[in-house]
């Protein structure tokens, strides 16, 4: 093995982050469809149904792509503060993409945040923003 790099056991911060905030998600009764969903446009951290709360008129269900912001401490600024213009936009792309390769471009679309404060030595703190942009 390389020597300059070391073999990590545990999951990275951003990592247990989207664990985090996926195990919370299914607990609110979203159903996970994907994690870390690669494609041209970029990467989406979580692509999920939700049927739980928000519904069209319809009946149908939301498919919620969500950002997962992580931090060891929120002292300067708020995980979700991280969300900027560009991530949005980034983020539509890939909801774009996902809708047209997947034959659901007539679901009802929702773009959420789930901010995780990880501090060492206590339990991490989440904040779920549906909605956010």
């Amino acid at each position: 093995m390389w020597p300059f790099f070391k073999k990590h056991s545990e999951p990275t911060l951003g990592r247990r982050g989207e664990r985090i905030a996926r195990r919370r998600l299914k607990r609110m009764g979203f159903k996970i469809l994907a994690t870390n969903y690669r494609c041209s446009a970029g990467e989406a951290d979580l692509i999920a149904l939700d049927s739980s709360t928000i519904r069209r008129a319809d009946g149908a269900e939301t498919l919620v792509f969500v950002e997962v912001k992580t931090r060891s401490g929120d002292k300067y600024t708020d995980p979700q503060a991280a969300v900027d213009a560009d991530k949005q936009a980034r983020l539509r792309k890939i909801a774009k993409y996902y809708l047209t390769t997947h034959n659901a471009a007539d679901m009802n679309v929702r773009f959420d945040v789930v901010a995780v404060v990880a501090r060492p030595g206590q339990a991490p703190q989440i904040t779920h923003i549906p909605d956010a942009f």
